[in-house]
């Protein structure tokens, strides 16, 4: 496999970033799906958005708190030299994290890039949003060939219109979940490019197999909320496989999806922008954790995280305390730096962010024994 890269032809993201409503034989497929009611997805088990005894708290914390939510100094990341995918892993599946949950997967000899946001702001408008902190990686022309493109759900920070716009001028297939791919239409992306799943349906792109399984979470643009899927994702090759949580609260439903699209050999999992007022709708590390051991994987690797200032917490709490955890626990984690390769085989956590956990568990006050 070569890297072979192909012809870049940038195209002006829109102005606006709302994308399209589900119409036609899209809308035709929502009406006929088990998991909406009356035009709108529901979650597997009831899901308020906000728990109503925590939103006061979280308000003052908005407003009071001395979280570095923004990081002070400079984010540490790897250069990234793109020659390495010139080169097919020898254990048949390699992650390369470029920020927040985009993921570039060689799984086998193919690749799938999950969720790409390239666009310094995330938001429905151009220059709105939250800011990254640090660029991706490679720029999105230096990109290797792709097989397909995978968008968990519509939510902006997934869902980034400029990139996608790049990347469907190589003609390269999207896999998403049921009635997104009116967005990417919207934007002039070809029908036969798009691909929309339902929860538990399968399909295949060459030699890998998607399927869409439950989450618990939310979708909208624009102000119309669920009238769109979000899902999470079994991806899997002959041999090798990777579960891709999306966005998700916990519930006890991850288990069924271990039993019927496990085991897996690497779990990207979310584990930041989260808080407990919103505790249903995202994991943070604890629940991420709990739901790495349900789904049946045998590496975690968190995404979601250190990338945009999306929640009430230090940008690096979500992995320093992943680590703490994990370490306790004996799961095995692949936390690497932005750029770097992990195999599962040779999962690492990078001394940056090991580092970091080591600091922090040692300035957290001594518990004071009882008596």
């Amino acid at each position: 496999m070569t890297t072979d890269l192909v012809p870049f032809t940038p195209r002006r993201a829109p102005f606006f970033a709302f994308g399209g409503r589900p119409r036609d034989a899209r809308r035709a497929r929502i009406e006929a799906s088990p998991h909406q009611r009356d035009g709108v997805f529901q979650n597997p088990v009831h899901t308020p958005l906000a728990s109503p005894g925590k939103i006061l708290p979280a308000a003052w914390q908005w407003l009071a708190g001395r979280e570095e939510r923004v990081p002070r100094a400079e984010v540490p990341a790897a250069p990234l030299d793109v020659g390495v995918f010139d080169v097919t892993p020898a254990d048949g599946l390699r992650a390369t994290w470029m920020g927040h949950s985009s993921v570039l997967l060689e799984i086998e000899g193919a690749r799938v890039l999950t969720d790409p946001v390239w666009s310094p702001r995330i938001g429905p408008v151009r220059g709105t949003g939250p800011r990254r902190f640090l660029p991706a990686p490679l720029a999105l022309e230096a990109l290797p060939r792709l097989d397909a493109v995978l968008i968990s759900h519509d939510h902006y920070d997934h869902l980034d219109v400029g990139s996608v716009l790049a990347l469907a001028g190589r003609g390269v297939p999207f896999v998403t979940a049921l009635g997104v791919g009116a967005h990417l239409e919207a934007w002039g992306i070809p029908a036969h490019q798009i691909t929309e799943l339902d929860w538990w349906e399968t399909h295949r792109v060459g030699r890998l197999q998607f399927t869409a399984a439950p989450a618990r979470h939310f979708s909208g643009r624009g102000g119309r909320a669920r009238r769109t899927l979000w899902a999470s994702w079994a991806i899997r090759g002959a041999e090798r496989s990777v579960w891709f949580s999306g966005d998700t609260g916990p519930w006890e439903g991850f288990a069924e999806v271990g039993r019927r699209l496990g085991p897996f050999d690497l779990s990207l999992i979310e584990i930041g922008a989260w808080h407990p007022s919103w505790g249903t709708v995202h994991l943070g590390p604890d629940a991420a954790l709990r739901v790495h051991q349900a789904v049946g994987a045998r590496v975690m690797q968190p995404v979601h995280w250190g990338t945009f200032n999306l929640a009430l917490h230090a940008w690096d709490e979500p992995i320093t305390r992943l680590i703490e955890i994990a370490d306790e626990a004996g799961v095995a984690l692949a936390a690497p730096l932005v750029g770097q390769p992990i195999v599962p085989e040779r999962a690492f956590v990078a001394d940056a962010w090991r580092a970091r956990a080591e600091a922090a568990l040692s300035a957290r006050p001594l518990a004071v024994p009882p008596g």
